[in-house]
């Protein structure tokens, strides 16, 4: 079994020091470095540079710079999909979102765990675990979405947090760690003056 086919199953995999992998983060690095390093003006040359990096995008997607990731084919994202500056996605397994997801800036989606055993870790062993985010998600401002996590359809996740345990669908989740807070109401709806 390859590393790479290791990583995909969520099994232990040497992520530091295996050529593959190497070779294709170096690959995906270069790509987002020419994608941070255009001009604002340069959209369409934004838009062709993120499909070439993400493995799988709806028509509608847009993420300012700075973005980084580690390998690029393993991010699936939907339509309507924003992120503001500065993202982070390390995405040793599948991270994917849903149509209508808003991230705030700073946010950080980490597949990445390292092993708990100091001889693993040293030997640079790791695992990576997917992330799902649903359909109509925002997430608020510096925000770390942890290894194996999913976020359910409708929810918000508050500023500044650390989401290291799955969170349902129709809520609004905040803190560190993150938890449930309420439930989206009908109330919702009038919140803000129109």
């Amino acid at each position: 079994m390859t590393e790479k086919e290791k990583a995909a199953v969520g099994m232990l995999y040497d992520g530091s020091y295996d050529e593959i992998l190497k070779e294709e983060r170096s690959v995906c690095k270069k790509l987002c470095y020419e994608y941070n390093m255009l001009p604002p003006f340069k959209e369409e040359e934004r838009k062709a540079l993120l499909k070439k990096i993400i493995g799988k995008t709806g028509k509608d997607v847009w993420i300012e710079p700075s973005f980084w990731c580690d390998y690029g084919y393993n991010i699936e994202v939907g339509e309507n999909f924003y992120s503001n500056h500065n993202l982070v996605i390390l995405d040793c397994a599948k991270v994917t979102f849903g149509d209508n997801c808003f991230i705030a800036p700073n946010c950080g989606f980490y597949t990445a765990e390292h092993a708990l055993d100091v001889e693993q870790r040293n030997k640079g062993l790791e695992v990576a675990l997917p992330i799902k985010i649903g359909n109509n998600v925002w997430i608020g401002g510096s925000v770390c979405v942890m290894p194996g996590v999913t976020i359910g359809d409708n929810t918000v996740i508050g500023g500044g947090s650390v989401v290291v345990k799955d969170i349902p669908a129709g809520v609004i989740a905040a803190g560190n760690p993150c938890k449930v807070i309420r439930k989206i109401t009908e109330a919702d709806k009038n919140r803000y003056k129109k």
